[in-house]
C-alpha cells in the first residue's frame, strides 16, 4: 500500500475516532458510512426480504451494529465470514441522579464502567456525550425520539489533591472511585442566581446545556444515558508521526478497521460476483462489562442474524447448523504491546511490538478462542499478502483477559480466532497505537473477506 493510501486510511480512522465519543456515536458513524455506499438498513422487528448480491445492516439499542454483504453465489447453508469487535470503552457514566453539591461545588455523580485506569481521568478537560430521550408534540399528538448529544467544550474536571495535602501520593496513588472521581461542574456562587428552570435529579445548568444543544426545552428531556468524555481530539503524533494518541482505541480501532475492510471488500459489483458466503461485521456493546446484555455478544444477536439470513433463502431448519459449521469468526480486540519500561510483564517468547502487525492471541484455558486450525487460516492470509503477524500468550503468573471470542464460539458454535492490533496504555483515558498497525489490520481484514471462501475449501476433514 502506498504512503498516500496509508495516510488516507489513518486520517479516515482519526475522523472516525473524533466522531465517536460514545458507543452510540460510533454506531451512528458506522451507519452513515454504510448508507453512503449503499447498504440498506433492515429492522429486526420487521420481516426481512434479502437478495443475493445485496448489502444490509441492522442496529440494536443504537449501540450495536451488524452489517453483511451476501455473495451472488450464496445459497442457504453456506458460511458466514465474520469480523467481530466492540463499540464500548471504559469510562465514567452519569448516575440516574447525578446532582451532587458539596462545599458550594456542583459535582456530577458518576459510575465507573468497565476496568478503567481511573487515575488517568484526573486533571483532564472533560465534557459529556450520549443519548437522550426527547418528548415531542406535533398537532396534538405526542411522540418520543432518541437523539444523540455531545457538548463540545470542556465543562467539568476531576481535580487531583495538591501534593502538600498528600505527601505520600507518589508512593502510590490510591483512587476511591466513590469519593474521589466526581467531576466538578461549577460553583454554586456562579449558578445560584439562575433558577428559572426545574431540576430533575441533575444540575439544572447541565440539563439546560443539553437542551440547548438539542434545540429543545429542558422539560422535554425524558431521560438520558450520558458519559464523561475527554475533549482532547485524537491525533497522529510522535517525533516520526508514527503513533496515534487517542482515547477509545480499545476497541474503536478494530471496529473501524473491520468496518472499512468490509466496505472496501464489497464496494463494487465484482467484489460479490464469485462470493458464495456472507461477509459480515458485528460490532457489539458491553464487552467491557462481560457482554451480558440484549445488545452484547452474550445475547442472541449474532445467532439471530445468522438464522434470519439463512432462513430468508430456505425453509429447511437444518441449513443453519450447516452454515455455522462452515463459518469463521475473527474476534478482533486490541492487544497488549510490549512496554519498554515494564518488559518483565510479558512472557519472553511472546512480546508483541508496535508496527508488528496483528497479534494472534492464545490461551490454553480458553480465555481466547484461538486453536491450531483458526490461527493457521489467519496466518495463511498474512503470508499470502506479506503482512506481519505476531503471537501473544500471557505469563502463567498473570491473569488473562478475555474477549467476545470465547462467548461467541461457545454460544454460536463458530470457529474463532482471537486477534488484535498491539497498543500501549490500554484502558487509559488516552491510549496509543502505531499508524502502521492500523494499515496492517485493515489490509488483513480486507484480505480475509475476499479470500476466506476459497481458502476454506482447501482445508480437509472436520475443522
Amino acid at each position: 500500500m502506498a504512503d498516500t493510501e496509508v495516510s488516507s486510511v489513518v486520517s479516515d480512522f482519526i475522523g472516525f475516532l473524533n466522531a465517536s465519543p460514545t458507543a452510540f456515536h460510533a454506531v451512528d458513524e458506522a451507519k452513515k458510512r454504510l448508507q453512503k455506499v449503499g447498504y440498506e438498513q433492515v429492522i429486526e422487528r420487521e420481516d426481512w426480504k434479502l437478495e443475493a448480491g445485496k448489502r444490509y445492516f441492522f442496529t440494536r439499542n443504537h449501540s450495536t451494529i451488524v452489517a453483511f454483504a451476501i455473495g451472488k453465489k450464496y445459497v442457504a447453508g453456506n458460511g458466514f465470514h465474520v469480523v467481530g469487535a466492540h463499540t464500548d470503552s471504559p469510562c465514567l457514566k452519569l448516575k440516574p441522579v447525578s446532582k451532587v453539591k458539596k462545599a458550594d461545588y456542583l459535582e456530577v455523580g458518576v459510575q465507573t464502567y468497565g476496568g478503567g485506569l481511573w487515575h488517568t481521568w484526573f486533571d483532564r478537560d472533560l465534557t459529556v456525550a450520549g443519548r437522550v430521550m426527547i418528548r415531542e408534540e406535533k398537532g396534538g399528538s405526542v411522540s418520543y425520539s432518541h437523539r444523540l448529544v455531545r457538548i463540545e467544550e470542556p465543562i467539568m474536571r476531576v481535580p487531583t489533591l495538591a501534593i502538600h495535602l498528600d505527601r505520600g501520593v507518589n508512593d502510590g496513588f490510591k483512587v476511591n472511585t466513590q469519593n474521589h472521581l466526581l467531576p466538578v461542574l461549577a460553583t454554586s456562587v456562579k449558578v445560584e442566581l439562575n433558577k428559572e428552570f426545574a431540576e430533575n435529579g441533575h444540575h439544572a445548568i447541565l440539563t439546560q446545556m443539553i437542551a440547548t444543544k438539542l434545540g429543545c426545552q429542558p422539560d422535554q428531556i425524558c431521560d438520558f444515558e450520558l458519559q464523561a468524555c475527554d475533549t482532547q481530539p485524537s491525533i497522529v503524533a510522535g517525533a516520526a508521526k508514527e503513533f496515534i494518541f487517542s482515547g477509545r482505541l480499545d476497541n474503536l480501532c478494530m471496529s473501524f478497521c473491520s468496518l472499512k475492510a468490509l466496505i472496501d471488500a464489497t464496494s463494487s459489483e465484482s467484489d460479490l460476483e464469485n462470493e458464495s458466503g456472507v461477509r459480515m461485521v458485528a460490532l457489539f456493546d458491553h464487552e467491557e462489562v462481560g457482554s451480558n446484555s440484549a445488545q452484547g455478544a452474550g445475547s442472541p444477536a449474532m445467532l439471530d442474524a445468522l438464522s434470519r439470513i439463512t432462513n430468508s433463502f430456505t425453509s429447511d431448519s437444518k441449513m443453519l447448523t450447516k452454515a455455522i459449521q462452515r463459518s469463521f469468526l475473527v474476534s478482533a480486540d486490541m492487544a497488549h504491546a510490549l512496554h519498554p519500561n515494564y518488559m518483565d510483564k510479558h512472557e519472553e517468547n511472546h512480546q508483541p511490538k508496535l508496527h508488528g502487525g496483528l497479534v494472534i492471541k492464545h490461551n490454553a484455558n480458553q480465555r481466547y478462542a484461538t486453536n491450531a486450525v483458526t490461527s493457521f487460516i489467519f496466518r495463511e492470509i498474512a503470508m499470502k499478502h506479506n503482512l506481519p503477524i505476531q503471537d501473544f500468550v500471557v505469563r502463567n503468573d498473570t491473569p488473562c483477559g478475555s474477549t467476545i471470542g470465547p462467548i461467541l464460539a461457545s454460544g454460536v458454535g463458530i470457529r474463532t480466532v482471537d486477534v488484535g492490533a498491539p497498543q500501549l496504555s490500554m484502558h487509559s483515558i488516552r491510549e496509543m497505537c502505531a499508524v502502521d498497525d492500523v494499515k496492517h489490520s485493515y489490509e488483513h481484514f480486507k484480505a480475509f473477506f475476499k479470500e476466506f471462501s476459497q481458502l476454506d475449501t482447501k482445508i480437509t476433514g472436520d475443522t
